[in-house]
């Protein structure tokens, strides 16, 4: 695969010299297309996602001004053609496809191109291009062939990306990583007006605009988010599968439960928030690179999914919000709830838990990999046997849904389960069991935390937490700011926990503090 880094991803995308390398009628845009935008309107970058073996999906959405209090990015009322192009090469000489689509005005301008027809396991590029602006060039790949088995993959995930709490720096260095799939596992953008979610200090950013509940203030928040060069750098370098968690929404939402669900609190009726739902799911899938597949159906809309990498992994990316029954006792830590224990109780829903359980069943890959938002380990708090203070939001509050996966893995003798999740703002490594009360249980799975990208701001450092003392099968911690690279074999999986020792400060290097890896067939973290 040719190097290539950030810049090389910008310099190919508009210099003069590669305009001539296309013949101009490959990417032809009529002067009408263009009329009005005298200015650049990829402001809000490129991105690729949802590989397969014969495709993916390209997107962009135009916009003049990204922060337009209407959420239009200040595009015209009308829709614009806009052309596009894959190549096997940066400097988009070899094209393979090209064709041109319409950006809309009742989808906020965005494009989603589904691609197929391409050869598999392999490294291409792409580009848009409407009258005169040309977009940058963004790789991207198409996954191996079904029976294949490819001989690593390099996987990095992450979450919590609070625009107020920090400058993206750690997207940018996940970029010089250079990835060949990304993993968001939620919390791509946050809700809150300006001066609602402040960090000791103070935040370093502002949003824009008001609290997100209409569909104008979630494509303006989206937008603004995607304005952010660090984000584009790391949406340019590689294909990402993506779901959401709370905030996408609304701070702890459950099923159509809003966080707080007073009408003196933004009205938030069930009606209500069904309706700040469905405009939040709607900007969502503009503004992501995912198939038209996942297009909203009012306020549902379908993001669990399995992507295969060949024989070498499954992908199986989860929705722990859309079905969950609500939280127990208010959206936090409380102590000896027994109702968490109820066998009724699901974070899932039945039709997501069956559609895991039976891709266990069915699965033939070497690793089984769980993209999901909220801790999955037992968590206790409180080192006194017979008190249990854990997370309602968390799998701690649906533990039988939980131990139901869990034994749903062992007993389709999954080879390797792995569950990667966000949330908790804090790098976390874990040994997986059925029954965490008893230590003897034998460890059946690893679970690898990545931290916030700058969510709650700089941190302190710390790789000490006081409940790992009683809670044995906590293996790691970090209070710094980062994401996780992963190299995956048919031998092991190694996680290397990266760390910026700042987020407030634009330009923070990056540095592993701590690895592990996960052999073929030993569970647990070695």
């Amino acid at each position: 695969m040719e190097n290539i880094t950030r810049r090389s991803l910008i310099s190919a995308g508009l210099g003069a010299g590669l305009v001539a390398a296309v013949p101009v009628s490959a990417m032809a845009v009529s002067t009408a297309d263009d009329a009005g935008l005298r200015t650049d309107p990829f402001t809000l970058g490129i991105a690729s996602g949802e590989p397969w073996p014969d495709g993916f999906v390209i997107w962009t959405r135009l916009a003049l001004n990204p922060v337009a209090e209407d959420g239009l990015g200040g595009m015209p009322s009308r829709n614009v053609a806009v052309a596009w192009e894959v190549a096997e090469d940066q400097a988009m000489r070899r094209v393979v496809t090209r064709g041109v689509e319409h950006a809309r005005i009742e989808t906020a301008h965005s494009v989603h191109v589904e691609l197929k027809g391409l050869k598999p396991g392999r490294e291409y590029f792409y580009r848009f291009r409407t009258g005169r602006h040309f977009s940058t060039v963004g790789r991207t790949l198409t996954s191996p062939a079904p029976r294949e088995t490819p001989a690593a993959l390099a996987m990095a995930f992450a979450s919590c990306a609070q625009y107020e709490h920090g400058y993206f720096t750690a997207y940018s260095r996940l970029a010089e990583d250079h990835p060949d799939l990304v993993l968001h596992l939620g919390d791509y953008l946050y809700e809150y007006k300006k001066g609602s979610y402040v960090i000791a200090g103070g935040n370093p950013r502002d949003h824009e605009g008001p609290e997100t509940v209409s569909l104008a203030t979630y494509r303006q928040r989206h937008a603004q988010y995607k304005a952010d060069t660090d984000l584009q750098a790391a949406h340019a370098i590689a294909p990402w599968l993506v779901v959401w968690d709370d905030h996408e929404v609304d701070n702890n939402w459950a099923n159509d439960i809003p966080e707080n669900s007073e009408p003196a609190q933004l009205n938030d009726t069930t009606e209500h928030f069904r309706q700040r739902r469905a405009a939040a799911f709607q900007a969502y899938y503009e503004n992501m690179p995912l198939r038209p597949s996942s297009l909203p159906a009012g306020f549902d809309m379908k993001i669990y999914r399995t992507i295969q990498w060949g024989q070498l992994a499954n992908f199986h990316m989860m929705d722990t919000r859309q079905y969950r029954d609500d939280q127990l006792a208010g959206d936090g830590w409380r102590k000896n709830v027994a109702e968490r224990l109820d066998e009724n109780r699901t974070i899932t829903g039945a039709e997501q838990e069956q559609w895991l359980l039976d891709g266990f069943r069915t699965s033939t890959q070497r690793w089984d990999i769980l993209g999901q938002q909220v801790f999955f380990a037992e968590r206790d708090r409180d080192k006194a046997p017979e008190i249990d203070d854990v997370s309602m939001d968390g799998w701690d509050g649906y533990a039988a849904s939980r131990r139901r996966i869990t034994q749903g893995w062992l007993d389709a003798k999954v080879r390797n389960a792995v569950v990667l999740t966000g949330d908790v703002h804090r790098h976390w490594a874990t040994d997986l069991k059925v029954d965490y009360k008893d230590l003897a249980s034998p460890v059946v799975g690893s679970e690898l935390v990545c931290s916030s990208i700058t969510s709650t701001g700089d941190g302190t450092g710390s790789t000490t937490d006081p409940t790992m003392v009683w809670n044995p099968h906590l293996k790691f911690y970090n209070d710094n700011r980062g994401y996780v690279n992963t190299r995956i074999t048919k031998d092991a999986m190694t996680a290397d926990f990266r760390v910026l020792d700042y987020v407030t400060k634009p330009g923070a290097p990056v540095s592993t503090n701590k690895s592990f890896t996960i052999n073929d067939g030993v569970p647990g973290l070695a």
